[in-house]
């Protein structure tokens, strides 16, 4: 184990926005699936997809958004978006693995056949690309731990000149079991993430109980997301990364 010390970074809703990016491929990977031309045009995000992406865990999960999304009932999503997910794979007969497969090969191809186009469709948040650059000469390393396809993450970092020292994306396995793999690596200074629910499972998990938390409310939050957050995990806002790092903690 080496002594310097990592902060590791969510991706979407933490380094980069994806919001357009995700309903685009969504909605493609969906047409593929349905073999249809779809009702919902690829190039506006619609409003429920917004209000809904919180929720998501999975990229696999847009694309079944995508798919519901013309007859979708919104407040019964946000009310128990697991139980309407779960009626919805079992009515349409998909599993996450055909969903995740589509959307995978949906990316595949845009990357290929316009790579500067897809690319575009992400967009870095204020500051955090030069705030990363800048971890280096604080004696620090960073890495990014995602439940986006590896392959799409690391186009996406090398387009903007970013190059953690570690890239982990869904293939790698949970969060968890991955933060304790890189804790026996190096030492952990923070988990960066936007996504609360993951948190509190990190924050639970035997061996990870002292990890520093931190809840970025710049993300995709859920409305309550940011109250009563229990002890370990901190919200941070973009003007925060402005400072060193120990006052992030």
């Amino acid at each position: 184990m080496t002594d310097r010390p990592l902060v590791v970074f969510d991706f979407d809703g933490v380094i980069v926005d994806g919001m357009a990016e995700y309903w685009w491929s969504a909605s493609h990977a969906s047409r593929r699936l349905n073999l249809s031309s779809g009702e919902l045009s690829p190039d506006q995000v619609p409003d429920a997809f917004r209000r809904l992406r919180p929720w998501v865990h999975h990229g696999w999960e847009m694309v079944l958004l995508a798919s519901e999304l013309p007859h979708l009932d919104l407040q019964a999503w946000l009310r128990d978006y697991r139980m309407e997910q779960a009626r919805a794979l079992e009515r349409r007969g998909w599993s996450a693995v055909d969903l995740q497969a589509a959307l995978d090969e949906t990316r595949r191809d845009a990357v290929r056949d316009n790579r500067s186009a897809w690319l575009q469709l992400h967009q870095p948040y204020p500051g955090l690309v030069e705030r990363l650059q800048r971890f280096d000469a604080e004696g620090v390393d960073w890495a990014v731990l995602t439940t986006k396809t590896a392959e799409f993450t690391a186009e996406l970092l090398d387009s903007v000149g970013l190059h953690p020292w570690r890239l982990d994306g869904r293939e790698a396995g949970a969060k968890p079991e991955v933060l304790l793999r890189l804790q026996t690596q190096r030492p952990l200074m923070a988990f960066v993430e936007d996504r609360r629910a993951t948190l509190e499972v990190v924050r639970r998990t035997p061996g990870l109980e002292q990890l520093p938390c931190l809840l970025v409310n710049w993300g995709y939050l859920r409305p309550d997301d940011r109250e009563n957050l229990p002890s370990g995990i901190k919200l941070i806002a973009l003007d925060d990364l402005a400072e060193p790092l120990a006052r992030w903690l």
